[in-house]
Protein backbone atom coordinates (compact mmCIF):
# COMPACT_ATOMS: atom_id res chain seq x y z
CA UNK A 1 0.00 0.00 0.00
CA UNK A 2 1.34 3.64 -0.84
CA UNK A 3 1.15 5.04 2.34
CA UNK A 4 2.87 2.14 4.16
CA UNK A 5 5.92 3.23 6.22
CA UNK A 6 4.21 7.01 5.82
CA UNK A 7 3.55 8.65 9.29
CA UNK A 8 0.49 11.61 9.35
CA UNK A 9 3.25 13.52 10.70
CA UNK A 10 5.02 13.96 7.46
CA UNK A 11 1.74 14.24 5.50
CA UNK A 12 1.26 17.24 7.50
CA UNK A 13 5.17 18.51 6.75
CA UNK A 14 4.43 17.89 3.17
CA UNK A 15 1.08 19.06 3.04
CA UNK A 16 0.55 22.75 4.68
CA UNK A 17 -3.30 22.89 4.10
CA UNK A 18 -3.90 19.55 5.00
CA UNK A 19 -5.98 21.23 7.99
CA UNK A 20 -7.97 23.08 5.56
CA UNK A 21 -8.46 20.29 3.25
CA UNK A 22 -9.55 17.67 6.13
CA UNK A 23 -12.15 20.25 7.44
CA UNK A 24 -15.64 20.44 6.82
CA UNK A 25 -18.41 22.25 8.58
CA UNK A 26 -22.28 22.44 8.56
CA UNK A 27 -25.33 23.15 10.91
CA UNK A 28 -23.60 23.96 14.05
CA UNK A 29 -21.04 21.22 13.29
CA UNK A 30 -17.12 21.38 12.38
CA UNK A 31 -15.42 18.01 11.83
CA UNK A 32 -11.36 17.40 11.32
CA UNK A 33 -10.69 14.63 9.40
CA UNK A 34 -6.70 15.45 9.24
CA UNK A 35 -5.38 12.69 11.98
CA UNK A 36 -7.06 10.24 9.67
CA UNK A 37 -4.05 8.22 8.19
CA UNK A 38 -4.89 9.13 4.38
CA UNK A 39 -3.95 11.78 2.30
CA UNK A 40 -6.01 13.89 -0.27
CA UNK A 41 -5.43 10.98 -3.34
CA UNK A 42 -6.94 8.30 -1.33
CA UNK A 43 -9.82 10.50 -0.07
CA UNK A 44 -10.36 11.24 -3.58
CA UNK A 45 -10.79 7.12 -4.43
CA UNK A 46 -12.83 6.73 -1.62
CA UNK A 47 -15.24 9.38 -2.74
CA UNK A 48 -15.24 7.44 -6.30
CA UNK A 49 -15.93 4.03 -4.50
CA UNK A 50 -19.26 6.16 -3.42
CA UNK A 51 -20.01 6.77 -6.57
CA UNK A 52 -19.17 3.83 -8.00
CA UNK A 53 -21.10 1.64 -5.61
CA UNK A 54 -24.32 4.00 -6.17
CA UNK A 55 -24.37 5.41 -2.91
CA UNK A 56 -26.24 8.47 -4.86
CA UNK A 57 -28.93 6.30 -6.20
CA UNK A 58 -29.16 4.11 -2.92
CA UNK A 59 -29.85 7.81 -0.94
CA UNK A 60 -32.28 8.84 -3.47
CA UNK A 61 -34.18 5.64 -3.48
CA UNK A 62 -34.36 5.81 0.23
CA UNK A 63 -35.58 9.09 0.86
CA UNK A 64 -38.30 8.23 -2.21
CA UNK A 65 -39.76 5.82 0.04
CA UNK A 66 -38.45 2.45 -2.19
CA UNK A 67 -37.89 -0.64 -0.16
CA UNK A 68 -34.36 -0.51 0.77
CA UNK A 69 -34.87 -2.73 3.63
CA UNK A 70 -34.30 -6.23 1.67
CA UNK A 71 -34.97 -8.61 4.28
CA UNK A 72 -38.21 -7.31 4.98
CA UNK A 73 -39.04 -5.77 2.17
CA UNK A 74 -40.02 -1.93 3.39
CA UNK A 75 -39.09 1.75 3.45
CA UNK A 76 -36.83 3.21 5.57
CA UNK A 77 -38.59 6.45 5.90
CA UNK A 78 -37.50 7.88 9.26
CA UNK A 79 -36.28 11.28 7.60
CA UNK A 80 -40.00 11.71 6.71
CA UNK A 81 -40.77 11.62 10.42
CA UNK A 82 -38.23 14.95 10.30
CA UNK A 83 -40.15 16.97 7.68
CA UNK A 84 -43.92 17.24 8.80
CA UNK A 85 -44.26 20.71 7.46
CA UNK A 86 -43.21 19.35 4.00
CA UNK A 87 -45.25 18.78 0.94
CA UNK A 88 -47.74 15.72 0.48
CA UNK A 89 -45.93 12.53 0.41
CA UNK A 90 -47.62 9.39 -0.87
CA UNK A 91 -46.45 5.72 -0.53
CA UNK A 92 -48.66 2.88 -0.72
CA UNK A 93 -51.78 5.23 -0.74
CA UNK A 94 -50.78 6.89 2.40
CA UNK A 95 -49.85 11.22 2.70
CA UNK A 96 -47.01 9.83 5.12
CA UNK A 97 -46.47 14.16 5.65
CA UNK A 98 -50.01 14.25 6.65
CA UNK A 99 -49.91 11.00 8.69
CA UNK A 100 -46.45 12.24 11.06
CA UNK A 101 -47.88 15.48 11.56
CA UNK A 102 -51.34 14.23 13.09
CA UNK A 103 -49.00 12.01 14.94
CA UNK A 104 -47.08 15.31 16.41
CA UNK A 105 -50.30 16.77 16.96
CA UNK A 106 -51.17 13.89 19.30
CA UNK A 107 -48.13 14.15 21.15
CA UNK A 108 -47.88 17.91 21.24
CA UNK A 109 -51.66 17.66 23.63
CA UNK A 110 -49.93 15.08 25.67
CA UNK A 111 -46.80 16.65 26.53
CA UNK A 112 -48.34 20.40 27.22
CA UNK A 113 -51.01 18.32 29.78
CA UNK A 114 -48.06 16.87 31.07
CA UNK A 115 -46.01 19.73 31.78
CA UNK A 116 -48.46 22.32 32.73
CA UNK A 117 -49.62 19.53 35.86
CA UNK A 118 -53.21 19.32 33.88
CA UNK A 119 -52.63 15.22 33.67
CA UNK A 120 -54.56 13.80 36.94
CA UNK A 121 -54.43 10.24 37.80
CA UNK A 122 -56.89 7.98 39.39
CA UNK A 123 -56.79 10.05 42.44
CA UNK A 124 -57.07 13.22 41.17
CA UNK A 125 -53.89 13.77 41.70
CA UNK A 126 -51.27 15.48 38.64
CA UNK A 127 -48.62 13.26 37.16
CA UNK A 128 -45.10 13.97 37.98
CA UNK A 129 -43.54 11.10 37.16
CA UNK A 130 -43.46 9.25 34.05
CA UNK A 131 -41.47 5.51 33.78
CA UNK A 132 -40.93 4.91 30.14
CA UNK A 133 -40.68 1.05 29.67
CA UNK A 134 -38.42 -0.08 26.08
CA UNK A 135 -35.51 -1.88 24.89
CA UNK A 136 -33.24 -1.10 22.45
CA UNK A 137 -34.03 2.21 19.82
CA UNK A 138 -37.29 2.70 22.16
CA UNK A 139 -34.32 3.75 25.31
CA UNK A 140 -31.31 4.58 23.84
CA UNK A 141 -32.20 7.25 21.33
CA UNK A 142 -34.70 9.08 23.82
CA UNK A 143 -32.46 8.42 26.50
CA UNK A 144 -29.61 9.97 24.87
CA UNK A 145 -31.28 12.54 23.20
CA UNK A 146 -32.63 14.14 26.73
CA UNK A 147 -29.87 13.96 28.82
CA UNK A 148 -27.58 15.81 26.42
CA UNK A 149 -30.61 18.55 25.69
CA UNK A 150 -32.16 18.36 29.94
CA UNK A 151 -31.12 21.97 30.14
CA UNK A 152 -32.82 22.99 26.69
CA UNK A 153 -36.54 24.90 26.56
CA UNK A 154 -38.48 25.62 29.15
CA UNK A 155 -37.68 23.42 31.86
CA UNK A 156 -40.30 25.16 35.17
CA UNK A 157 -42.48 22.04 36.51
CA UNK A 158 -40.86 19.38 34.47
CA UNK A 159 -41.89 15.93 34.66
CA UNK A 160 -39.54 13.19 36.10
CA UNK A 161 -38.64 10.76 33.40
CA UNK A 162 -37.05 7.36 34.58
CA UNK A 163 -36.47 4.87 31.76
CA UNK A 164 -36.52 0.60 32.37
CA UNK A 165 -35.45 -1.48 29.46
CA UNK A 166 -33.73 -4.61 31.22
CA UNK A 167 -36.22 -7.46 31.53
CA UNK A 168 -33.61 -8.28 35.20
CA UNK A 169 -36.26 -7.18 38.08
CA UNK A 170 -33.22 -5.35 39.70
CA UNK A 171 -33.95 -2.86 36.56
CA UNK A 172 -37.67 -1.69 37.50
CA UNK A 173 -38.43 -2.67 41.05
CA UNK A 174 -35.79 -0.26 42.78
CA UNK A 175 -37.75 2.36 40.65
CA UNK A 176 -41.16 1.42 41.22
CA UNK A 177 -40.24 1.28 45.16
CA UNK A 178 -39.19 5.09 44.75
CA UNK A 179 -42.27 6.28 42.83
CA UNK A 180 -45.96 7.11 44.31
CA UNK A 181 -48.47 5.05 41.96
CA UNK A 182 -51.12 8.07 42.72
CA UNK A 183 -48.80 10.38 40.39
CA UNK A 184 -46.98 8.07 38.09
CA UNK A 185 -47.65 7.49 34.96
CA UNK A 186 -46.40 4.36 32.70
CA UNK A 187 -45.27 4.35 28.73
CA UNK A 188 -44.87 1.57 27.09
CA UNK A 189 -43.13 1.40 23.63
CA UNK A 190 -43.10 -1.43 21.33
CA UNK A 191 -43.77 -1.37 17.48
CA UNK A 192 -45.38 -4.44 18.00
CA UNK A 193 -46.59 -4.47 21.47
CA UNK A 194 -44.95 -7.92 21.43
CA UNK A 195 -41.70 -7.53 22.44
CA UNK A 196 -40.86 -10.08 25.45
CA UNK A 197 -38.77 -7.88 27.81
CA UNK A 198 -40.62 -4.79 27.37
CA UNK A 199 -44.77 -6.27 28.47
CA UNK A 200 -42.92 -7.86 31.16
CA UNK A 201 -41.84 -5.07 32.37
CA UNK A 202 -45.25 -3.41 30.87
CA UNK A 203 -47.10 -6.05 32.93
CA UNK A 204 -45.34 -5.84 36.15
CA UNK A 205 -46.07 -1.99 35.98
CA UNK A 206 -49.69 -2.33 35.63
CA UNK A 207 -49.90 -4.46 38.04
CA UNK A 208 -48.16 -2.10 40.93
CA UNK A 209 -50.63 0.10 39.86
CA UNK A 210 -53.26 -2.58 39.90
CA UNK A 211 -52.29 -3.18 43.73
CA UNK A 212 -51.30 0.65 44.89
CA UNK A 213 -54.78 1.89 43.09
CA UNK A 214 -57.23 -0.78 44.53
CA UNK A 215 -60.80 0.42 42.48
CA UNK A 216 -59.11 3.54 40.52
CA UNK A 217 -59.39 3.31 37.14
CA UNK A 218 -55.55 2.67 35.98
CA UNK A 219 -56.38 3.74 32.34
CA UNK A 220 -55.20 7.94 32.77
CA UNK A 221 -51.54 5.88 34.11
CA UNK A 222 -51.03 4.26 31.20
CA UNK A 223 -49.87 5.44 27.18
CA UNK A 224 -49.05 2.95 24.71
CA UNK A 225 -46.38 4.24 21.70
CA UNK A 226 -46.65 1.39 19.11
CA UNK A 227 -47.23 0.58 15.62
CA UNK A 228 -49.83 -1.78 16.49
CA UNK A 229 -52.91 0.13 18.44
CA UNK A 230 -55.37 -2.86 18.43
CA UNK A 231 -52.47 -4.51 20.97
CA UNK A 232 -52.61 -1.92 22.94
CA UNK A 233 -55.71 -2.12 23.47
CA UNK A 234 -56.28 -5.54 24.84
CA UNK A 235 -53.11 -4.71 26.69
CA UNK A 236 -55.60 -1.95 28.67
CA UNK A 237 -54.86 1.11 27.34
CA UNK A 238 -57.17 3.71 26.07
CA UNK A 239 -57.51 4.50 22.79
CA UNK A 240 -57.11 8.14 23.48
CA UNK A 241 -53.31 7.35 24.80
CA UNK A 242 -52.29 5.46 22.38
CA UNK A 243 -49.79 7.40 19.75
CA UNK A 244 -48.93 5.31 17.02
CA UNK A 245 -45.50 5.47 14.46
CA UNK A 246 -45.57 3.18 11.75
CA UNK A 247 -43.75 -0.35 10.33
CA UNK A 248 -41.08 1.82 8.15
CA UNK A 249 -39.37 3.72 11.17
CA UNK A 250 -36.58 1.33 12.12
CA UNK A 251 -36.88 0.95 16.01
CA UNK A 252 -32.73 2.59 16.17
CA UNK A 253 -34.09 5.21 13.95
CA UNK A 254 -37.56 6.12 16.14
CA UNK A 255 -36.61 8.89 18.08
CA UNK A 256 -37.43 10.77 15.63
CA UNK A 257 -41.23 9.89 15.56
CA UNK A 258 -44.18 9.53 18.75
CA UNK A 259 -41.37 7.56 20.52
CA UNK A 260 -39.64 10.87 21.30
CA UNK A 261 -42.69 11.49 24.11
CA UNK A 262 -39.47 11.64 26.78
CA UNK A 263 -37.40 13.70 24.83
CA UNK A 264 -40.71 15.78 24.50
CA UNK A 265 -41.41 15.85 28.51
CA UNK A 266 -38.13 16.68 28.95
CA UNK A 267 -37.56 19.66 26.92
CA UNK A 268 -41.06 20.86 25.65
CA UNK A 269 -42.55 20.28 22.32
CA UNK A 270 -40.87 23.65 20.87
CA UNK A 271 -37.42 22.38 21.27
CA UNK A 272 -38.57 18.92 20.33
CA UNK A 273 -39.21 20.60 16.97
CA UNK A 274 -36.24 22.48 16.72
CA UNK A 275 -34.53 18.77 17.24
CA UNK A 276 -36.87 17.22 14.57
CA UNK A 277 -35.21 20.83 12.17
CA UNK A 278 -31.75 20.16 12.95
CA UNK A 279 -32.33 16.33 11.56
CA UNK A 280 -34.12 17.90 8.81
CA UNK A 281 -31.54 20.33 7.54
CA UNK A 282 -28.99 17.32 7.98
CA UNK A 283 -31.02 15.36 5.46
CA UNK A 284 -30.99 18.36 2.84
CA UNK A 285 -26.92 18.53 3.25
CA UNK A 286 -26.85 15.10 2.91
CA UNK A 287 -29.02 15.21 -0.25
CA UNK A 288 -28.17 17.99 -1.73
CA UNK A 289 -23.89 18.38 -0.93
CA UNK A 290 -21.56 16.34 -3.32
CA UNK A 291 -20.49 13.73 -1.74
CA UNK A 292 -16.84 15.48 -1.50
CA UNK A 293 -18.39 17.92 1.33
CA UNK A 294 -20.70 15.40 2.39
CA UNK A 295 -20.58 15.33 6.01
CA UNK A 296 -22.47 12.12 6.73
CA UNK A 297 -21.04 10.62 3.49
CA UNK A 298 -17.39 11.78 4.37
CA UNK A 299 -17.54 9.92 8.06
CA UNK A 300 -19.30 6.85 6.38
CA UNK A 301 -15.86 6.60 4.00
CA UNK A 302 -13.12 7.18 6.66
CA UNK A 303 -15.09 4.19 8.60
CA UNK A 304 -14.48 1.88 5.67
CA UNK A 305 -10.80 3.04 5.05
CA UNK A 306 -9.96 2.64 8.48
CA UNK A 307 -12.12 -0.62 8.95
CA UNK A 308 -11.17 -2.14 5.78
CA UNK A 309 -7.85 -0.86 4.50
CA UNK A 310 -6.25 0.28 7.67
CA UNK A 311 -7.54 -3.41 9.88
CA UNK A 312 -8.92 -1.11 12.77
CA UNK A 313 -11.38 -4.05 14.24
CA UNK A 314 -12.54 -1.11 16.78
CA UNK A 315 -13.91 2.56 16.92
CA UNK A 316 -14.71 4.14 20.18
CA UNK A 317 -16.85 6.90 20.96
CA UNK A 318 -15.32 9.54 22.99
CA UNK A 319 -17.47 12.11 23.57
CA UNK A 320 -15.88 15.28 25.99
CA UNK A 321 -19.18 16.61 27.59
CA UNK A 322 -20.71 14.70 30.22
CA UNK A 323 -24.39 15.59 28.75
CA UNK A 324 -23.46 13.58 25.78
CA UNK A 325 -22.98 10.38 28.07
CA UNK A 326 -25.69 8.51 26.91
CA UNK A 327 -24.40 9.01 22.81
CA UNK A 328 -21.81 6.15 22.45
CA UNK A 329 -24.29 3.27 23.47
CA UNK A 330 -26.93 5.01 20.82
CA UNK A 331 -24.28 4.77 18.21
CA UNK A 332 -23.80 1.48 18.85
CA UNK A 333 -26.73 0.60 17.70
CA UNK A 334 -27.19 2.54 14.92
CA UNK A 335 -24.19 1.33 13.82
CA UNK A 336 -23.74 -2.37 14.65
CA UNK A 337 -27.29 -3.14 14.45
CA UNK A 338 -27.50 -1.50 10.80
CA UNK A 339 -24.35 -2.80 9.64
CA UNK A 340 -23.83 -5.69 11.81
CA UNK A 341 -24.03 -8.55 9.40
CA UNK A 342 -22.17 -10.78 7.20
CA UNK A 343 -24.42 -10.81 4.38
CA UNK A 344 -25.14 -8.58 1.69
CA UNK A 345 -28.09 -7.07 -0.21
CA UNK A 346 -27.68 -9.61 -2.38
CA UNK A 347 -27.89 -12.87 -0.17
CA UNK A 348 -24.37 -13.31 -0.63
CA UNK A 349 -21.62 -13.37 2.30
CA UNK A 350 -19.38 -10.16 2.21
CA UNK A 351 -15.90 -10.74 1.42
CA UNK A 352 -15.16 -7.10 3.31
CA UNK A 353 -15.46 -5.82 7.65
CA UNK A 354 -18.86 -4.23 7.98
CA UNK A 355 -19.77 -2.70 11.35
CA UNK A 356 -16.76 -2.47 13.24
CA UNK A 357 -16.95 -2.76 17.22
CA UNK A 358 -18.33 0.43 18.74
CA UNK A 359 -17.82 1.91 21.87
CA UNK A 360 -17.27 4.52 24.46
CA UNK A 361 -17.97 6.55 27.40
CA UNK A 362 -17.11 10.36 28.22
CA UNK A 363 -13.46 11.26 27.07
CA UNK A 364 -11.98 12.32 30.29
CA UNK A 365 -13.46 9.15 32.00
CA UNK A 366 -11.74 6.90 29.09
CA UNK A 367 -8.47 8.67 29.67
CA UNK A 368 -8.38 6.51 32.75
CA UNK A 369 -10.38 3.22 31.56
CA UNK A 370 -9.03 2.28 28.13
CA UNK A 371 -6.66 4.72 26.58
CA UNK A 372 -3.50 2.77 27.09
CA UNK A 373 -4.82 0.12 24.46
CA UNK A 374 -5.84 3.65 22.02
CA UNK A 375 -2.12 4.52 22.94
CA UNK A 376 -0.29 1.60 22.89
CA UNK A 377 -1.97 -1.66 22.05
CA UNK A 378 -1.21 -3.87 19.42
CA UNK A 379 -3.93 -3.70 17.33
CA UNK A 380 -5.05 0.05 15.93
CA UNK A 381 -8.10 1.38 17.58
CA UNK A 382 -10.39 4.38 15.62
CA UNK A 383 -11.92 7.41 17.46
CA UNK A 384 -14.26 10.38 17.20
CA UNK A 385 -13.91 12.88 19.68
CA UNK A 386 -16.28 14.97 20.27
CA UNK A 387 -16.48 18.28 22.23
CA UNK A 388 -18.83 21.29 22.65
CA UNK A 389 -17.29 24.47 21.59
CA UNK A 390 -19.20 27.02 24.05
CA UNK A 391 -20.36 25.88 27.52
CA UNK A 392 -23.79 26.52 29.28
CA UNK A 393 -22.04 27.49 32.75
CA UNK A 394 -19.47 29.68 34.27
CA UNK A 395 -16.84 27.57 35.15
CA UNK A 396 -14.58 28.39 32.55
CA UNK A 397 -11.45 25.97 34.27
CA UNK A 398 -13.33 23.21 33.90
CA UNK A 399 -14.45 23.66 30.32
CA UNK A 400 -10.46 25.08 29.04
CA UNK A 401 -9.24 21.72 31.02
CA UNK A 402 -11.45 19.77 29.42
CA UNK A 403 -11.10 20.86 26.00
CA UNK A 404 -7.43 20.78 26.22
CA UNK A 405 -7.68 17.00 27.19
CA UNK A 406 -9.89 16.51 23.68
CA UNK A 407 -7.41 18.32 21.72
CA UNK A 408 -4.19 17.15 23.51
CA UNK A 409 -5.13 13.24 23.06
CA UNK A 410 -6.09 13.60 19.47
CA UNK A 411 -2.23 15.02 19.09
CA UNK A 412 -1.06 12.71 20.97
CA UNK A 413 -2.69 9.54 19.23
CA UNK A 414 -1.18 10.87 16.19
CA UNK A 415 2.69 12.07 16.91
CA UNK A 416 3.03 8.73 19.16
CA UNK A 417 6.36 8.86 21.50
CA UNK A 418 8.78 6.62 19.60
CA UNK A 419 12.52 8.01 20.97
CA UNK A 420 12.76 5.04 24.08
CA UNK A 421 15.71 3.52 25.05
CA UNK A 422 15.66 -0.40 25.63
CA UNK A 423 14.53 -1.47 29.10
CA UNK A 424 12.13 -0.06 31.00
CA UNK A 425 11.76 2.86 28.90
CA UNK A 426 9.99 0.43 26.56
CA UNK A 427 6.84 0.44 28.16
CA UNK A 428 6.51 4.02 27.22
CA UNK A 429 6.47 3.61 23.57
CA UNK A 430 3.77 4.75 21.60
CA UNK A 431 4.19 3.71 18.01
CA UNK A 432 1.24 6.64 16.75
CA UNK A 433 -0.54 7.35 13.61
CA UNK A 434 -3.54 6.32 15.65
CA UNK A 435 -6.68 7.72 13.40
CA UNK A 436 -9.01 9.78 15.18
CA UNK A 437 -11.91 12.32 13.77
CA UNK A 438 -12.91 15.74 16.04
CA UNK A 439 -16.41 17.09 15.82
CA UNK A 440 -17.27 19.99 17.44
CA UNK A 441 -20.52 21.33 18.33
CA UNK A 442 -20.69 25.54 18.17
CA UNK A 443 -23.48 24.85 20.87
CA UNK A 444 -25.31 22.05 23.08
CA UNK A 445 -28.65 23.08 21.01
CA UNK A 446 -31.42 20.76 19.94
CA UNK A 447 -30.85 21.53 16.24
CA UNK A 448 -26.94 20.11 16.76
Amino acid sequence: MRLHGVHTMQMFATDPERFEHFSFEFGGLFMDLSKNHLDRDVLTSLVKLAHTTGVEAWRDKMFSGEPVNGTERRAALHTALRNSDGPPFVVNGEDITASVRQGLEKMTGIVTRLRSHQWAGSTGKPVTDVLHIGIGGSILGPAAASRALARTGANHNPINVHYVSNVDAEAIFPILESLNPESTLITAVSKSFTTLETLTNAQTARDWLLESLPGGDIGQHLIGITAEPPSAIAFGIPEDNILTFWPWVGGRFSLWSTVGLPIALTIGMDAFHRLLEGARLMDRHFCDAPLDQNLPVLLALIGIWNTDFQDTGAHAILPYDERLAGLPQHLQQLEMESTGKSANRWDEMTPWHTAPIVFGMPGNDAQHTFFQALHQGTRTISADFIGCIRQDHPHDNHHDRLMANLFSQTEALMRGRTEVNSGNDIHHFCPGNRPSTTILLDAMEPET
